[in-house]
């Protein structure tokens, strides 16, 4: 099955680029001439900005159909539009691709100075080193304050470290199933998900791109450990309610689990783990993933406590109440530690990926934010 992810003389749909200039990553390595990949909707008026952060597998495509350049529909499609909660008559949306990301920002698939793929040669990141990314696409796009920031799971990761470390410039966050820092049991399963991509022979150490222009480019690469990566997340996406009143015990249709078939759950996860194949760069996976695994808001600031006095923005925290990756005590704590934050808690049984399924929930506590001041 090959991987999928954009690459120069792709079609390029509604993406917009900036090159960041040189970045200096905590690791303490040099990233240069980095581009970010983003969408816009709506007009700038000097002081309207909205930044949309997304979560893992995300990209900048927040809302609007699939179309040629974008292979899947917006992710928060009910979010953003005329006349929905961020509606683009009055307020400027902005949404990235992540650094390190595969769909148009510079990440391992991307071509290094030398001509030929990052692969392994791409540097470690940091949730903050991806939030100096987007400060620097701040700056070239002549923002200087966000009216909001706001996102789910690691994009709310992204939204909370803005409110941090440049909390002059962010008058508002919605915070959505995140915490101030990952825990050890996220950590745990998020390395459970890296080293069975990087247990895939295919890995070849992060060096399995073709080099660019080759009719193999993008044909070959670890989506067998990338699939099962995303079994195990994806399990952890769900509540064990949804999943039980969904699948229960039941086989999949012709079947027999007792003579080799599978449960309609496993079918499930079948089905999700080769659709991100055809979409998704496992390198990117890897990167995004450690990345997750850096968040502290708190680490060389005192701890998270001291961090979280730092941000000045007001704050609306969401928590899912069945969700077991981001679990709502981790909401409870970015709504005590931020002076002012309000938290909402949206009843669902779909588990962390509430932040994704409960949009008019989500939507309302967004209108609700917007509208403070």
């Amino acid at each position: 099955m090959p991987t999928s992810y954009w690459r120069p003389g792709d079609p390029i749909g509604r993406r917009r680029f900036v090159t960041t200039g040189p970045l200096d990553l905590e690791s303490g390595e040099k990233l240069a001439d980095s581009e970010i990949a983003y969408e816009t909707w709506g007009e700038f008026t000097g002081d309207n900005a909205v930044l949309v952060e997304h979560a893992l597998t995300g990209d900048s495509h927040v809302t609007g159909a699939a179309q040629s350049g974008h292979p899947t529909p917006g992710w928060w499609d009910g979010l953003i539009g005329a006349g929905r909660p961020l509606d683009t008559r009055r307020w400027f949306v902005v949404a990235t691709n992540v650094l390190g990301g595969c769909q148009g920002s510079t990440g391992p698939s991307s071509v290094a100075p030398d001509g030929t793929p990052f692969g392994s040669r791409f540097p470690r990141l940091t949730v903050r080193d991806q939030v100096a990314a987007e400060i620097a696409l701040a700056d070239q796009l002549g923002i200087g304050r966000w009216r909001a920031v706001l996102g789910g799971s690691m994009g709310g990761m992204r939204a909370v470290e803005w409110g941090v470390t440049e909390p002059d410039r962010v008058e508002r966050l919605v915070l959505v199933a995140c915490g101030a820092a990952a825990t050890a049991e996220q950590i745990a399963l998020c390395s459970t998900q890296i080293h069975a991509i990087e247990s895939d022979t295919a890995w070849r150490g992060g060096d399995y791109y073709a080099d660019p222009g080759s009719a193999h480019a993008g044909a070959e690469g670890p989506v067998v450990g990338m699939g099962i990566a995303r079994r195990i997340a994806h399990i952890s996406y769900r509540s064990e309610l949804e999943l039980a009143a969904r699948f229960g015990r039941g086989a999949q249709r012709d079947e027999d689990p007792l003579d080799g078939g599978r449960y309609a759950v496993e079918s499930y996860l079948d089905h999700h783990a080769a659709k991100l194949g055809r979409r998704f760069d496992p390198g990117s996976y890897v990167t995004l993933t450690r990345a997750m695994n850096s968040h502290d808001v708190g680490r060389g600031r005192g701890g998270v406590a001291a961090a979280l006095a730092r941000v000045s923005a007001a704050t609306s925290v969401v928590s899912i109440s069945s969700d077991r990756l981001y679990l709502p005590t981790q909401q409870e704590e970015l709504a005590d530690g931020i002076a002012g934050a309000a938290l909402h808690r949206i009843e669902s049984p779909y588990g962390h990926d509430g932040f994704l399924i409960e949009t008019e929930a989500v939507g309302a506590v967004v209108a609700q934010a917007m509208e403070e001041r």
